[in-house]
């Protein structure tokens, strides 16, 4: 099959190298092909996730064998070599300068949320450090970046495309809604629930169009917005149980953390959503309008 009309093969990080040579190659048609392309999958799912494991990896790794009276606290450690593999994605180019700046700004955004939910007793971090703020640790930052960092390299590693994406003002207006009710519910009534229906709303007919090999798959983007939630959830139960942060009910022993945290997940993947699409600009599909095919 010939390359998508439009999308110009990528070239500015180490990884297009591998890519191209991947996608070049020419197993039998049939089952292998189709084994062929689920590994695939995996393999840039994975890539674009480094950012995100090489932390999860560390906060795991520290709380097993980091030493229990150190010169440098187990947090400042953790900022540092965050940082550490932050520069060294841009020096290798396995990082773009633009998805960095998309990584900065989820620092940011994250660290605010950090402080003011910190200080509410929503959630703590039970160890001593000195590269904090208030009580907020600065490694927290990269814990959203992390998700920044994958939102990016997704996008272009499967060259997303999109059909019936709503007006970008729209989209920017609800996850402003969104944060501020992060904030404000604890105040005033949470409108969670209006919120998710506002999405839905929005985004009922809109469809995320992703290239794995040679073919574009599509699905609802609300349900892959979910799939991605998951496994932040996930990622939070195994950063958890390593003590990089703990809820309330999480003081006398680790504990799962609740389920219903999936839905602060999925609005947080929302807003992060929407600032990397303001750095990409959601593209539309060569299909978008006509009648579409079924779910491959």
């Amino acid at each position: 099959m010939e390359p998508l009309a439009g999308v110009q093969p990528v070239s500015h990080t180490r990884f297009a190298a591998i890519r191209a040579s991947l996608e070049a190659f020419e197993p039998r048609p049939g089952w292998r092909a189709w084994v062929y392309e689920f590994l695939l999958f995996g393999f840039k799912q994975g890539w674009a996730c480094l950012f995100g494991a090489l932390l999860l990896a560390l906060l795991l790794g520290t709380h097993l064998f980091y030493p229990a009276h150190p010169p440098l606290s187990r947090y400042d450690f953790l900022t540092l070599s965050a940082l550490a593999i932050q520069i060294a994605m841009l020096a290798l180019r396995l990082e773009t300068l633009e998805e960095a700046k998309v990584i900065l700004a989820f620092h940011m955004v994250g660290t605010v949320m950090e402080l003011f939910k910190t200080a509410h007793g929503s959630w703590e971090y039970p160890e001593a450090s000195l590269l904090r703020i208030g009580g907020v640790p600065l490694f927290s930052g990269f814990m959203y970046a992390a998700v920044g960092s994958y939102i990016a390299r997704i996008w272009r590693i499967f060259d997303f495309r999109f059909s019936r994406y709503p007006k970008p003002a729209h989209t920017a207006l609800l996850a402003v809604a969104i944060y501020v009710n992060f904030f404000a519910h604890h105040w005033l009534p949470d409108v969670r629930i209006a919120l998710f229906a506002a999405i839905a709303l929005l985004f009922a007919r809109t469809r995320i169009w992703f290239r794995v090999w040679r073919r574009d798959r599509w699905m609802p983007l609300l349900l892959g917005w979910f799939l991605v939630a998951l496994f932040i959830w996930f990622a939070e139960n195994i950063s958890t149980f390593s003590h990089a942060w703990i809820y309330p009910d999480q003081r006398h022993g680790w504990a799962l953390v609740h389920p219903g945290k999936l839905g602060a997940w999925y609005l947080l993947m929302y807003i992060s959503f929407v600032l990397v699409a303001a750095v990409h600009r959601p593209q539309q599909h060569a299909q978008a309008g006509r009648a579409f095919p079924t779910v491959a």
